[in-house]
């Protein structure tokens, strides 16, 4: 295959590099851009991952292995309206798009607090909150409960290693409810220290739905799924630092050998860096000349 063709097809798959900036012939390359996502897909059972900056995607998965450095350049934007900020909120917001949009409102994080009926941005609400709504549990340290729209995407998201949809019903408020209701006999967060070590609990998710079943209420009974499989997810990890030890741009750049991604972590030599906590960054990422080969 011709090396034109290789990259249609890494592209068609979802798979494709995004075009840096060589900074000196034999020492590497640059990327720069305000992080928006870090976004995954799977196939096999294994997770790639790509970082979003700006409008551009970098495949991470083959630079594993290499050294890399995300430096902050300073500035801040808002992912809603670009504005740019001081200080964000909620993972890229500024201020007011914090205090006034509805996708910022305390439900989001809440869902049995849902006000549909009250919302302000009712096309929002249509679209976010009166739809399908799948109620799940997921192994990525202590099995959780948790609610999603997202499958399988929130579960690579968390972590998790196993994951199974133990209801579907008809509205987030609804999902909320059951999982408020399920969080009083089980965990609904992630322990990411955990989930990034590996150590993960050897309970089984099938035993658990059948004892989570038995105790669901009857108003939610009629939304069970009894027949879902459970889906498992493999992530491009090589080794864990021993210590972890979180990386935080805004004091110094992130710098060493890229050892994988979990969740929404890079996981370097020199400690993991959480990309989701710093949405809005403007940031640059350079990649040793190693690597050249694979981010062309």
């Amino acid at each position: 295959m011709c090396l034109p063709c290789f990259f249609l097809g890494l592209w068609a798959r979802g798979t494709y590099f995004a075009r840096g900036e060589l900074i000196a012939e034999g020492v590497g390359y640059v990327y720069k851009g305000i992080i928006k996502d870090m976004a995954t897909s799977v196939g096999d059972g294994v997770v790639t991952y790509r970082l979003q900056l700006g409008n551009e995607f970098i495949a991470l998965n083959p630079l594993i292995g290499s050294q890399i450095t995300l430096t902050f350049e300073g500035e801040k934007r808002c992912i809603y309206c670009n504005r740019k900020s001081n200080k964000l909120f909620n993972n890229g917001s500024c201020w007011p798009c914090f205090q006034n949009l509805a996708c910022n409102d305390l439900c989001q994080v809440k869902p049995h607090l849902c006000h549909y009926d009250t919302c302000r941005d009712q096309a929002w609400g249509d679209a976010h909150c009166v739809i399908p709504t799948y109620v799940y549990l997921a192994k990525s340290s202590d099995i959780k409960v948790g609610i999603t729209r997202n499958v399988p995407g929130r579960w690579m998201d968390q972590g998790a290693v196993e994951a199974i949809p133990i209801a579907l019903v008809p509205t987030r408020k609804m999902a909320g409810e059951l999982e408020l209701f399920l969080s009083q006999q089980m965990p609904d967060k992630t322990n990411w220290r955990k989930m990034l070590k590996g150590e993960v609990t050897a309970e089984s998710l099938l035993e658990t739905r059948e004892r989570v079943m038995s105790i669901i209420p009857e108003d939610f009974r009629g939304y069970l799924l009894s027949d879902e499989q459970v889906r498992t997810f493999a992530y491009p990890v090589t080794e864990v630092p021993e210590k972890i030890a979180s990386h935080d741009i805004e004091k110094a750049p992130a710098e060493g050998k890229l050892l994988g991604m979990k969740g929404n972590y890079l996981i370097l030599n020199t400690g993991v860096l959480n990309v989701a906590k710093f949405t809005g960054y403007s940031i640059s990422l350079t990649v040793e000349a190693a690597a050249e080969a694979a981010v062309g």
